[in-house]
């Protein structure tokens, strides 16, 4: 049963993401190599919501991101395209060397920490040395979306622990506004009430130009 605290989002209709629970809201950018690849995450600011709930833009409109600030009602369309399935139905599942990997595409948010030292799926089909195991666990530990996620040979999940929060993601390689990356099993549930399944990590799309709403498909990148 939910209790009154509970940390939950909820998909207005056409509208933006009400966010209950008293959630911590941070900004946090991307850290890139010399190619544009994602290294690590840095924080960058803490907000301090006045509101409880308190509403993040959706529609990529508002003057005070990332609080929405209405722009939604000029015309944005909202609908809820994406699936409620369960992320095992929907990943790819591939076998590798020393690792698993399970990769459902359609999470896809762009975040490009899958694109170093030759890309994860290399090294989890190709490479039997330690540190390549090592660097397909980061990779795949770092995807904010939660794409891709290792699995051990004995077939248990390698998941990051994750304190329940949002960070508003900048990605500072690419100049643009990135997803908004919920943390820790955040509930989530959309315009008619019915929850999506609760994943560890997930990011939800701010830019408006997603064709798989809520979730970012990586379609901030569009110029």
């Amino acid at each position: 049963m939910a209790t009154e605290n509970q940390k939950k989002i909820k998909i207005l209709k056409d509208g933006p993401y009400e966010v209950s629970g008293n959630v911590p809201l941070s900004r946090a950018q991307y850290v890139p190599d010399t190619r544009g690849n994602s290294l690590r995450y840095e924080k960058t600011e803490k907000y301090v919501p006045q509101d409880e709930p308190y509403h993040l833009c959706r529609c990529g409109h508002s003057s005070h991101k990332p609080y929405c600030d209405g722009s939604h009602l000029k015309g944005f369309n909202g609908t809820e395209t994406a699936s409620h399935k369960k992320y095992d139905d929907m990943a790819d599942y591939i076998e590798g060397k020393q690792l698993d990997l399970m990769d459902a595409r359609e999470l896809c948010a762009a975040a490009r920490f899958c694109d170093t030292s030759g890309g994860t799926w290399d090294l989890v089909v190709n490479s039997e040395s330690t540190e390549g195991k090592e660097i397909a666990v980061y990779q795949c530990e770092n995807c904010p979306s939660g794409r891709l996620t290792a699995v051990e040979k004995n077939g248990k999940k390698i998941e990051p622990k994750l304190p329940q929060e949002i960070n508003v993601i900048e990605d500072v390689a690419a100049q643009i506004h990135g997803p908004l990356w919920v943390k820790g099993g955040i509930e989530i549930t959309d315009a008619n009430g019915k929850p999506y399944p609760v994943r560890n990590r997930v990011t939800l799309c701010r830019c408006g130009k997603s064709r798989n709403k809520p979730f970012c498909d990586g379609h901030h990148m569009e110029r």
